[in-house]
């Protein structure tokens, strides 16, 4: 049975594709047969990110209307077998996707043997990002330490919490926060939101604290998702979050301003 993975966030910017691409190609690499969706119908960025974007010949929305089967739209990543992505769209519009048709391709992706479907959602309360939480078994809300984006996240719960299908049924979507661009200096400096402020404010438990890095904006120009570069403190933080969706207990890293030893400060190391 294939679980159904929704990253949503209220306010665009926050790194939600990022964190889809991350989470999809970190759970392939624990052996899970995986499938990333972009829900994000006109505007289509997860293919640049997972490097495939001149592979895409059908998409999301042709597989919806009929013009193609799932097999001709899956493109299958270079780095794992077991990793498909369905582009979007960039010629449609956000009514392109429809409840009947979102619902067959998730049943097929189940029906193939998928572990996991990853559903990267457009931001905000549109169709799009309705459709991509409606199915959902568990939501990755993606949010930057800011007043704004928690705001904005807030409201994504309350849907969440009432408009997708295990609400229909009397049941919860399974919640996570994941923090991205944080920075414990400017948290200690009072300038940003603490972690204990932002699961105050939401009530979520903490999936991953995914550090500020100049990284993630190298690998996503380059096309490699920021979780394969290893030696990257962003790449890393990815890796622990999938970990913990997976059951594992990690210690929450990158969440305090290093102190530096006293060599460091008289050799300004």
């Amino acid at each position: 049975m294939a679980e159904i993975i929704v990253v949503t966030s209220g306010k665009g910017g926050v790194g939600k594709t990022t964190s889809s691409a991350s989470l999809a190609c970190g759970l392939a690499k624990a052996g899970k047969k995986t499938a990333v969706i972009d829900f994000d119908v006109g505007l289509r960025n997860l293919d640049l990110i997972m490097g495939c974007e001149r592979r895409v010949v059908y998409d999301f929305v042709n597989v919806v209307n009929g013009e193609a089967n799932l097999k001709q739209a899956l493109i299958k990543d270079k780095r794992f077998e077991n990793l498909f992505v369905l582009a979007a769209s960039q010629t449609r519009d956000k009514d392109a996707l429809t409840k009947e048709g979102v619902e067959k391709v998730l049943k097929d992706l189940a029906d193939e043997g998928f572990d996991f479907i990853v559903c990267d959602s457009p931001a905000g309360i549109e169709k799009g990002a309705f459709l991509a939480m409606y199915f959902a078994d568990r939501a990755v809300v993606v949010v930057n330490p800011e007043v704004s984006s928690v705001r904005d996240s807030d409201r994504i719960l309350g849907l969440l919490a009432s408009k997708t299908r295990k609400a229909e049924n009397g049941e919860r979507v399974q919640e996570h926060l994941l923090l991205t661009r944080y920075s414990p200096r400017r948290v200690e400096a009072g300038d940003m939101l603490s972690i204990a402020d932002v699961q105050e404010i939401l009530g979520l438990d903490v999936v991953g604290v995914v550090p500020e890095s100049p990284e993630v904006l190298q690998s996503s120009n380059a096309g490699v998702p920021v979780i394969l570069d290893e030696a990257s403190p962003a790449g890393q933080a990815y890796t622990d979050a999938v970990a913990r969706i997976l059951g594992e207990e990690r210690p929450m890293r990158f969440t305090t301003v290093e102190k530096k030893g006293f060599f460091s400060k008289m050799f300004g190391g």
